[in-house]
């Protein structure tokens, strides 16, 4: 049985400093200060749309990068796409050191200055 990507997500996310879950819209979501920055959607919701992913916000320019680089690891989720967050989807081969980065590269474009710079340049 392959390993639970929401138990690894889960990990990543709660390692920042300072990060909590909150459930909702029925998924786990992972914010600080209460700020969103990464949401779990599952395969079985209609947010995951068959495949398990998790949506995270992207500095200007990113999404539409890493898209149209692999858009079949990338795309843009529903409702919070237009606002430039990326989808990076859970299945198949999954990089778990980028998505690391790209899960603190989020966090760092939410949390509180201090907070982020307190990460230093992991």
């Amino acid at each position: 049985m392959p390993p639970d990507p929401l138990a690894r997500l889960r990990k990543l996310c709660l390692a920042l400093p300072e990060a909590h879950e909150v459930e909702a819209w029925g998924e786990p979501t992972f914010r600080v200060r209460n700020k969103l920055f990464a949401m779990y959607a599952a395969a079985e919701n209609h947010h995951g749309a068959g495949r398990a992913a998790v949506w995270c916000k992207a500095a200007p320019g990113n999404q539409a990068l890493m898209v149209g680089v692999d858009p079949q690891r990338f795309f843009v989720p529903p409702y919070v796409g237009p606002s430039g967050w990326v989808g990076v989807r859970l299945t198949g081969r999954v990089d778990w050191r980028e998505l690391a980065d790209l899960l603190e590269d989020s966090y760092r474009l939410v949390a509180p200055k201090r907070l982020a710079t307190a990460l230093g340049d992991r």
